[in-house]
């Protein structure tokens, strides 16, 4: 009996390390996604961005309809670039908090604050926004957003 439950035991230790391992794991994948984010976005690289979108993607925006599945989600994009050609990302912060991994989805939460010049001598756009980001694990083993929900975020 004594045999049975020190290798029960193990196998739980083992499982337990194993699981925090993986949760590690998938989280400094997270973060790699969301460094590739700050960079399209840092970049205004419309392409760039859609290519961390799953297929069906959902953005879910104040005061728009669900904007579903890459083909609008790209429109989207190019409707919000197109009129501004010429503007440049002078500082684009984000911070993502509290990655939930459960299996081949995960959800976290980020702040971000973006300043872009605009072009013709406008002002530059200032905005800060919050978001929350529920990302898939494709068969490749990349990390892309399945759903972003965004609203307009006040200076801490």
């Amino acid at each position: 009996m004594t045999k049975y439950l020190i290798g029960s035991l193990l196998l739980l230790a083992t499982s337990l390390t194993a699981t925090a391992q993986t949760a590690e794991s998938a989280s400094a994948e997270i973060q790699v996604f969301n460094h590739k984010l700050e960079e399209a976005t840092r970049r205004m690289d419309n392409a760039a961005t859609l290519a961390l979108w799953t297929e069906d993607g959902i953005s879910l925006l104040p005061s728009t309809k669900p904007i579903v599945g890459k083909p609008a989600i790209a429109a989207f994009l190019e409707s919000v670039t197109a009129p501004i050609k010429g503007a440049k990302m002078q500082k684009f912060e984000m911070e993502c908090f509290a990655i939930d991994v459960s299996g081949n989805l995960a959800t976290e939460w980020c702040t971000e604050h973006q300043v872009v010049q605009m072009p013709g001598g406008k002002p530059p756009f200032d905005g800060r926004g919050k978001m929350l980001l529920v990302l898939r694990k494709g068969s490749d083993g990349n990390w892309r957003m399945e759903r972003e929900m965004w609203n307009q975020a006040t200076e801490e």
